[in-house]
């Protein structure tokens, strides 16, 4: 009878090999990768629902009836401006460097509070005017479309906020290096969405 010995497993960098392993980073990255797609495919439907109804005012007021286009200018820009100072706030986190990062994403921060008052602004005025959601179809996917986006940067200032308080407490440890950096691409992909909205419905809104 034969006798079959054990080998361990192989050694690496004095570390073993062991079938599947788990790795947080990777896992953590591409279940956020996961969600952005989820995403994608809601503003999509939006972005087709507000395509197939956005035509129909119901004889009431139409785009170039009630948009703003200088505020909505301004507004663009406070969420474009964002991204870049979340940009610096990354370039920090590369460096190692605490206060600064939290610096530059405080400045994100209130850049985003000022997209989301200027926003919330202009649905008061448009509702103030009678042009609440319940006006036409075209108005329905308006305030379902940017509202939607609206909330999404919403919980994006709270995410900071708690981020803030963790890199204040921790600082920069692996595990908030990864928040930080899934947060960066929940934002970018935020001005990637705004940017199509800020065409689709402002701008072709004011040509037709």
């Amino acid at each position: 009878m034969s006798t079959h010995t054990m080998s361990p497993p192989a050694e690496t960098g004095n570390r073993y090999l062991v079938a599947g392993e788990h790795h947080p980073a990777n896992g953590t990255m591409l279940g956020f990768w996961l969600y952005l797609m989820s995403d994608c495919l809601i503003f999509a439907v939006l972005f087709a629902m507000y395509g197939v109804v956005g035509g129909n005012y119901a004889a009431g007021p139409s785009p170039k009836d009630l948009f703003d286009l200088e505020l909505v200018a301004v507004n663009t820009a406070m969420l474009l401006l964002s991204s870049i100072t979340y940009g610096m706030a990354m370039l920090e986190m590369q460096r190692h460097r605490v206060k600064p990062t939290m610096l530059w994403l405080a400045v994100t921060g209130l850049f985003g509070l000022a997209f989301i008052g200027i926003e919330m602004y202009e649905f008061h005025h448009l509702i103030h005017e009678g042009a609440g959601p319940q006006r036409s179809a075209f108005l329905s996917a308006f305030f379902t479309l940017v509202g939607t986006h609206g909330l999404h940067v919403s919980f994006g200032i709270v995410w900071l906020v708690v981020l803030l308080t963790q890199l204040g407490r921790w600082g920069l440890t692996a595990a908030n290096r990864r928040r930080l950096a899934c947060l960066s691409l929940f934002w970018h992909f935020l001005d990637v969405i705004w940017i199509g909205v800020f065409t689709v419905v402002y701008l072709m809104g004011a040509l037709r």
